[in-house]
């Protein structure tokens, strides 16, 4: 299997994706997933059925690295597809947040290096018939590649894993708190869930992008409406949550961009992803970003961005 042997850096607007295809009756779908959530990828495992696991697309399990036990999900199963019998059939092995799941493939192509620009964004329809289980689209040579969301599909084969409050009781704060707040994610459902529980829980209204394009285009307008009502930018938005997966514009380029800008540098910028990690947060620092933080907790999230608002309003003071 090809693969490129340079890091990416941050800033750039790239991505690598590992190439996977599903055999079905007189048709092959090719699919992709960010190389940053893939730990490996490995032949058939011997599975041992788990009935505490109710969703139908769960094989089992098997035992990974250093005794850990790994759901296998049917990925044909799970898209709703009719797969053949594969010969060289595939496990490809993830980690988002510190959770493994393994998902079967009737095989994998290779691993490609592009740039978010070439991604995309999936039509109403297509994300509709996919059950939101795509972010994006790639055409390369004869053939289309899916990308899938694969934080939205561990989700819904366990609920906990989805995006959360830990305490979401509603907000009661006084009259005049209410803060603005850009969010940009391309994933419908977790732009849902991230405006209802922060509404619901702070002192928060959050105006949302689909992606970080998107996010850039609608802080350049409220730029020229701050230049012709003699405001500034932070008379409408406070702070900007972004997710770092998102086509046409990463969310490594859109904190980027908004930290070499004047006027919008002091706004916080918080990166809110499953590809955050350990090791790969100096990417984050590289661009200027004021905070980041994993999916699916927004508790932190929230304590931190509202932390970040405050502080930046006495700095203006």
């Amino acid at each position: 299997m090809s693969q490129s042997t340079l890091p990416i850096e941050s800033g750039t607007n790239e991505l690598e994706i590992v190439e996977f295809h599903i055999d079905e009756p007189n048709y092959s779908g090719h699919y992709g997933i960010n190389v940053a959530k893939v730990v490996e990828i490995i032949r058939l495992q011997p599975v041992t059925a788990m009935p505490q696991m109710r969703h139908p697309s769960v094989l089992g399990a098997f035992s990974h690295r250093d005794g850990k036990v790994v759901p296998l999900v049917d990925l044909a199963f799970y898209l709703g597809k009719i797969k053949v019998p594969a010969h060289e059939a595939k496990i490809i092995v993830t980690e988002l947040n510190g959770i493994i799941t393994a998902f079967q493939v009737s095989g994998v192509n290779r691993i490609h290096r592009l740039s978010w620009k070439d991604v995309e964004e999936p039509g109403l329809f297509l994300q509709n018939m996919s059950h939101n289980s795509i972010t994006g689209v790639v055409r390369l040579d004869s053939r289309v590649v899916f990308l899938l969301d694969i934080e939205n599909i561990v989700a819904d084969i366990d609920p906990s894993l989805a995006v959360h409050l830990s305490h979401a009781e509603e907000y009661s704060g006084g009259e005049g708190e209410t803060y603005t707040i850009l969010h940009a994610d391309d994933s419908g459902s977790i732009r849902h869930l991230v405006k209802s529980l922060l509404e619901k829980s702070g002192p928060f209204s959050v105006v949302q992008a689909v992606s970080g394009e998107d996010a850039w285009k609608l802080l350049n307008g409220l730029k020229s409406k701050a230049h012709d009502e003699k405001k500034t930018v932070r008379d409408y938005v406070q702070a900007i949550i972004s997710d770092i997966e998102m086509p046409q514009m990463d969310g490594f380029v859109l904190c980027k961009k908004i930290k070499d800008d004047p006027e919008l540098k002091k706004l916080p910028v918080a990166l809110f992803s499953s590809i955050i990690s350990q090791t790969l947060a100096h990417k984050g620092v590289s661009v200027g970003a004021d905070a980041q933080f994993t999916k699916p907790d927004l508790e932190h999230l929230r304590e931190k961005i509202l932390e970040l608002i405050r502080k930046t309003e006495v700095q203006a003071s």
